[in-house]
């Protein structure tokens, strides 16, 4: 019995206490692969391991198990049928050819009874592993989780990148063709230079977004009617082929404002693109801007059906979906960034009858940086 008097489950026990508790004990012994008990097994009492490895198993799918513990000589097992008297909730299988003790569950009731220290030794030693167990699991629900960000943050990057992708394909294609003049091939190696600055653009936004922390942001001077001239002049041909036209409501104020020219298409291109997959059949969009004392607002609507009520509040979350079967809504959280890396506002609304409408503002600035 001297697995019994060095357990640390009886450590706190009386020496006649345990001598009552040993005269109690069968030894037991099974061979490597024999069942102990199986779940839903009635709960007999309490083992406790002598020699070999004991393997604690709990069926999670139809012919799948997931081991929970393996234990070896002085620990136990089975204290929960001592403590509710219910059904085995897992099953215990001799790993190797394993000895154990078995103490009948009535037999380990009147030992309880009499020795108040063994109960609080029994639940130290249920409540510690009920901790283990909660430890592993929330860290095997963390690693799932993970695992399921890190497949859609995937499915974002790749939504993201088709398009300049097409369009380097479709320019390539059509500067090789023997047909091509030499204007055409100007044009196509144009295109895509482009959109591979497009591309590294996305890659560095990516980036920044797994970064997670604030960027430097430097702001140039720059005419916001020639800026938006040019995005509009860049989007109007890839929109077109989805059957999308793009259309002023009225003219953009040329105004200087600090920005970060690069990094702010990236806004329109997203905000553009994600009204074309919600319109896969066509439509239009609108852009329409407002010059008030210290900012500009810009506005681009879609004819689409709107924004879902329960994507709403969390449109600009990362990873929060808009009507899309592609794409995680990551984009939209990176143009939230930017926005307020310009020290703007951001946000998005839907009106009865009309399609999704964005609303950003970018601060009209002093020469010396500060607001106006």
């Amino acid at each position: 019995m001297v697995v019994l008097k060095t357990s640390r489950l009886f450590s706190g026990m009386l020496a006649a206490e345990l001598q009552a508790l040993e005269q109690t004990a069968q030894l037991k012994a099974f061979k490597a692969g024999r069942t102990i008990f199986q779940e839903g097994d009635p709960g007999d009492g309490l083992y406790i391991v002598v020699e070999g490895r004991v393997q604690i198993t709990s069926l999670i799918s139809q012919d799948q198990r997931r081991v929970l513990s393996t234990l070896g000589p002085g620990d136990f097992f089975g204290e929960m049928a001592v403590l509710d008297n219910q059904p085995r909730s897992a099953s215990a299988t001799a790993e190797i050819d394993t000895k154990v003790y078995f103490i009948d569950r009535e037999d380990l009731l009147k030992v309880l009874a009499r020795s108040p220290g063994l109960a609080v030794s029994l639940v130290r030693e249920f409540s510690l592993r009920m901790r283990e167990f909660n430890h592993r699991y929330t860290q095997e629900v963390l690693q799932a989780e993970r695992l399921t960000l890190v497949g859609r943050f995937a499915r974002s990057i790749v939504h993201d990148f088709k398009n300049p992708l097409n369009i380097i394909g479709i320019s390539a294609e059509m500067a090789a063709m023997d047909t091509a003049t030499p204007e055409m091939r100007v044009a196509g190696k144009n295109r895509i230079r482009k959109q591979i600055d497009r591309l590294s653009n996305m890659i560095n936004e990516l980036l920044e977004f797994t970064r997670g922390s604030a960027s430097t942001v430097v702001l140039a001077r720059t005419d916001y009617a020639d800026f938006i001239k040019q995005i509009l002049e860049e989007m109007q041909s890839e929109v077109s082929a989805k059957s999308v036209t793009i259309e002023l409501e009225n003219q953009p104020p040329s105004v200087a404002l600090l920005v970060d020219p690069k990094r702010l298409t990236h806004v329109f291109y997203n905000i553009v693109h994600n009204a074309c997959d919600i319109m896969p059949k066509g439509g239009k969009v609108k852009f329409r801007f407002r010059q008030e004392e210290k900012e500009v607002v810009t506005e681009i609507e879609d004819s689409g059906p709107g924004i879902a009520p329960e994507i709403a509040p969390r449109l600009f979350e990362a990873f929060a979906t808009f009507g899309k079967a592609q794409g995680t809504g990551l984009g939209l959280s990176i143009c939230k960034k930017i926005i307020e890396d310009h020290y703007g506002k951001i946000s998005a609304r839907s009106e009865p009858g009309r399609g999704a409408i964005f609303s950003f503002s970018l601060p009209i600035r002093k020469d010396n940086g500060a607001a106006a």
